[in-house]
């Protein structure tokens, strides 16, 4: 090896050592500064989750009540508007409750996010409309029965239908079905978005509106404006209110 490439070594060598050099002084110098600064930010990040955890302590029991309202279907404007705080703030406690009980987030029509909690009752209602229906029996058809020798196969006679009922009025059946609905005389919330088949979040959104009743009467399947009180929280419809 010639002396200009162990002199090429020996310069390349030193073009690596002295920044090292010169960082190790620098780390040796300032230790206590970065230490500090690394326990500060541990010390913050800690402070933060003890006020996440004691704030999500205080927000529980508003989710569960929105929950039994719901039937497990919660957006992060319900939550908020329930709360009184930021869309920001209840979306990250809902992806934190959605990541503990393993709920879905759908995309909802008017483009945000629904997180669908299985509880027993929703499960329950579930298993209900997954009912196959019932088969209607056949019908019997009965044969006349014919001599051995007779020169024609038997003819099917069909039974002779029964004597048909009185029509009964078209009018009572919504009515049964209403009063069937209406055991305590009015409907919550979630009860009444789904007679008229809508998502509970729209029933919230639209019912301290004007025009509530007319839009509640083009939605309903018997066509019975709703009205909403606030001092019971509860939905009444207009038709038994006035007659009342």
């Amino acid at each position: 090896m010639s002396e200009k490439t162990i002199e090429s070594y020996g310069k390349g060598f030193l073009v690596l050592l002295l920044p090292i050099s010169f960082l190790i002084i620098f780390l040796v110098a300032t230790w206590r500064i970065w230490l500090g600064v690394i326990l500060l930010v541990l010390v913050l990040n800690i402070w933060q989750f003890y006020k996440w955890q004691q704030w999500t302590q205080q927000v529980n029991p508003m989710f569960h009540q929105l929950l039994k309202e719901n039937q497990g279907r919660i957006t992060p404007v319900d939550l908020a508007m329930k709360g009184n705080f930021s869309g920001e703030t209840a979306r990250r406690y809902l992806e934190s409750k959605a990541a503990e009980f393993g709920a879905r987030a759908l995309n909802s029509e008017d483009g945000g996010k629904v997180y669908y909690f299985i509880t027993a009752s929703t499960l329950g209602s579930i298993l209900d409309d997954s009912e196959p229906p019932k088969e209607l029996p056949a019908e019997r058809v009965a044969y006349e029965p014919s001599p051995i020798f007779a020169p024609s196969p038997p003819k099917p006679l069909v039974e002779e239908p029964e004597a048909e009922l009185p029509p009964q009025p078209v009018e009572e059946k919504p009515t049964k079905a209403l009063e069937k609905q209406l055991f305590f005389g009015s409907l919550i919330q979630s009860e009444l978005a789904k007679r008229l088949n809508v998502y509970s979040s729209t029933v919230y959104k639209r019912r301290d509106d004007p025009d509530f009743p007319e839009w509640s009467r083009s939605k309903d399947p018997d066509g019975i404006a709703w009205k909403f009180s606030r001092k019971t929280k509860e939905f009444f419809p207009l038709e038994l209110d006035e007659k009342g």
